[in-house]
């Protein structure tokens, strides 16, 4: 209905039905049956039409009048929503896990400011899944299979997690050879790798082990300082530990049996449309993680 009387409009304002289809880039007879329709439906007629001039009738003038700051009102608010849908600017939530954005992810939100100096952006962190719609928030990145159907998902690389001790542990206590053998060792198990699943190098049998923890804590840059201290075998993705082996307080355990990597997405509510500065951010991060070898999507 406002199409067709956001036409009438435009037809008034232009003096012919010939110049309206030509502003409007509509052919006549479009117009000039829309106009028609609109006719049929108030049950009068708007315009008196001869062949040199159009001039609205009583009730055309009217109706005219009183559609007229209606169109054009509506007609801005649209203009200028568009305009801010299409600009990267205005506020970012976004939902991550703890570790992952306050860690290898650092540089992208950095890097993403720098860039977009109109855009502002809130970081709701928590290693706990939280209701990505009930909450409000824009985005959410989140590690592993995703199974709502309500929520649309971008693939932006994978995790690799990876058994790590201290070389004093291993000293002290022996390094396994199989994954029976950590049935003997301390465990450090961090939140949310609370099982550890494991795959058999020579059979690819996948093995899914529930250790007894010695230390078990929900934040996982602590329990990397735990194996650092030579606490026990701990189970972590390598983004957290690259540092730590590279300067030799941490070694990687039964290597060959490193489980799968694990997906990494950013998901937003199928319903929402999302503008111009969410579209950037979700760019960005690709752009970023797939320039990380240890971040970037596998590609076996």
């Amino acid at each position: 209905m406002f199409d067709a009387i956001a036409l009438f409009v435009a037809i008034v304002e232009a003096g012919s039905l010939s110049a309206a289809a030509e502003r409007l880039d509509l052919p006549a007879a479009t117009v000039t049956r829309r106009l028609q329709a609109l006719e049929r439906e108030l049950g009068c007629r708007l315009l008196h039409r001869s062949a040199r001039r159009l001039q609205p009738t009583a009730e055309g003038m009217q109706y005219y009048e009183q559609c007229r700051p209606l169109v054009h009102a509506l007609t801005q608010a649209t203009q200028s929503l568009d305009a801010n849908l299409r600009r990267i600017a205005g506020h970012i939530r976004v939902l991550a896990p703890v570790n992952l954005a306050s860690g290898p992810l650092t540089p992208a939100w950095t890097g993403f400011l720098q860039a977009h100096p109109e855009v502002n952006l809130e970081l709701q962190l928590s290693n706990t899944l939280q209701d990505l719609v009930g909450s409000g928030a824009d985005l959410a990145i989140r590690v592993g299979a995703q199974g709502d159907s309500l929520l649309t998902q971008r693939r932006l690389g994978d995790i690799g997690v990876h058994l790590v001790a201290s070389p004093a542990y291993l000293a002290r206590r022996g390094t396994p050879a199989h994954a029976s053998d950590l049935a003997g060792h301390d465990a450090i198990v961090a939140t949310p790798l609370l099982t550890w699943p494991l795959r058999d190098p020579a059979s690819g049998e996948e093995t899914t082990l529930r250790p007894n923890a010695r230390l078990r804590v929900d934040e996982m840059r602590l329990a990397v300082a735990a194996a650092e201290a030579g606490l026990g075998v701990l189970l972590c993705p390598t983004t957290l530990t690259r540092d730590a082996i590279a300067r030799g307080s941490l070694a990687a355990v039964l290597a060959d049996w490193t489980p799968r990597r694990r997906p990494l997405f950013a998901v937003w509510p199928q319903q929402r449309y999302l503008p111009a500065r969410v579209r950037a951010l979700v760019s960005h991060l690709e752009g970023f993680i797939q320039s990380d070898p240890l971040l970037a999507a596998a590609r076996d």
